[in-house]
């Protein structure tokens, strides 16, 4: 099919819950997509952080087809090896004990929320229920993570919503302290806010948080969901600033582009879960284990993790040279390869034409450029997506 026929075939039979470009991608392969009619695009997208090893990474190609070939689905009412050896890579690479797996972020965030409640039950009683998390915070598409999710325009005509969260600004302590009480019963917050337009905590903050947390009882919930595995050029983010949290929850970059999400807790916070009390049909299936066993890996074995924390920061100083030349950006900031540029105008339009130029960048916010790359991109890269956006923006 040509690309008017998908958007075609698309826009009559598919809802329209997406808002999306005049592109359709039909073939990846590392940092590149393709369209039908053979055009190439530099990816500075990613799936959206997803495709953290490049499109069609070679090794999780070859386990998801070896895997395919012997087991794709069993219940968990069995034992899954691939399962198994996932839970232990990430457990033997966190500060966790023990793995619950799912599908997808906001299931992740789900489980975490359950799990937190279901833990501060048990050992205070129950009053305590209550979330607290960060204004532009972003924690999933469910009824309950858009509630978590500090940004009103996701909660808008969902109402009625589920009680028990509680909003503060983002890296305020002292909001944090006024907002927690007896019904608190965890903080849940992205070390670096995605979605919200790559917002980076501070050490003082987290650290402050930790001990809020350890003094009035609380669980403390990094959804990592974004910015964890490797984004930031540290496996897990919370790992730049020596605090460890209660749980952690992941998808995006697990399954290398196959779709899988995990919740990580402690032991003692793990322990709250019993046999019935949650559960996933498809969740750490044989499949998805198998395409994240090799994409964890690969992400661990090859220097990629490195490769970002060095070609992030290249980039990030090449991002700021161009707020040096143009007025109308504000600010350049993230960690690794989760970079934004704020600027001072709508950032739809700059979206556009550099797609136009064979750059795919988005947009969070309305007007923070936000950069999420292939980890396994290259300096050449870079340079290559930087000569198409100081192009495009000289013409504003």
């Amino acid at each position: 099919m040509k690309t008017g026929e998908i958007i075609q075939l698309s826009d009559k039979y598919v809802m329209h819950t997406y808002g999306r470009t005049g592109l359709a991608p039909v073939r990846g392969e590392g940092v590149r997509l393709w369209d039908a009619e053979g055009r190439e695009y530099l990816d500075f997208v990613a799936g959206i952080a997803v495709n953290s090893l490049g499109h069609c990474h070679p090794a999780v190609v070859r386990a998801v087809q070896e895997q395919a070939a012997r087991l794709m689905h069993v219940s968990n009412l069995y034992y899954i090896e691939s399962q198994a050896r996932l839970a232990e890579l990430l457990v033997q690479n966190s500060c966790c004990d023990r793995a619950f797996f799912c599908n997808s972020g906001a299931e992740a965030n789900e489980g975490a929320i359950k799990l937190a409640r279901k833990y501060a039950k048990q050992k205070y009683g129950p009053e305590r229920y209550e979330i607290i998390t960060a204004e532009k915070s972003f924690h999933g598409r469910t009824l309950a993570t858009i509630t978590a999710t500090g940004q009103a325009k996701y909660r808008q005509g969902f109402e009625p919503l589920p009680a028990g969260f509680k909003y503060v600004p983002f890296n305020d302590l002292d909001a944090l302290r006024r907002a927690a009480g007896p019904q608190t019963c965890a903080v849940m917050l992205e070390p670096v806010q995605g979605e919200g337009g790559v917002n980076v905590a501070t050490p003082e903050y987290l650290a402050g948080v930790r001990e809020l947390c350890d003094r009035n009882g609380l669980l403390l919930i990094f959804d990592e969901v974004q910015c964890g595995l490797g984004r930031t050029g540290k496996f897990l983010a919370y790992q730049h600033y020596g605090v460890e949290p209660d749980i952690i929850t992941l998808a995006k970059a697990l399954g290398g582009g196959f779709p899988i999400g995990a919740m990580l807790a402690g032991e003692e916070v793990a322990a709250a879960f019993k046999p019935g009390d949650h559960a996933s049909t498809f969740g750490g299936n044989p499949l998805a284990c198998a395409a994240g066993l090799a994409a964890m890996r690969v992400l661990l074995e090859e220097g990629v993790v490195q490769n970002c924390a060095r070609v992030g920061e290249y980039f990030k100083e090449k991002l700021t040279a161009l707020k040096n030349k143009y007025s109308f950006i504000k600010e350049v900031r993230g960690l690794g390869l989760l970079l934004g540029m704020e600027l001072a105008v709508e950032g739809g339009g700059i979206v556009d034409r550099c797609r136009e130029q064979g750059l795919l960048i988005n947009c969070a916010g309305g007007n923070v450029l936000r950069f999420t790359p292939p980890l396994v991109i290259t300096m050449e890269d870079v340079d290559r997506a930087l000569e198409i956006m100081d192009g495009v923006l000289s013409t504003m």
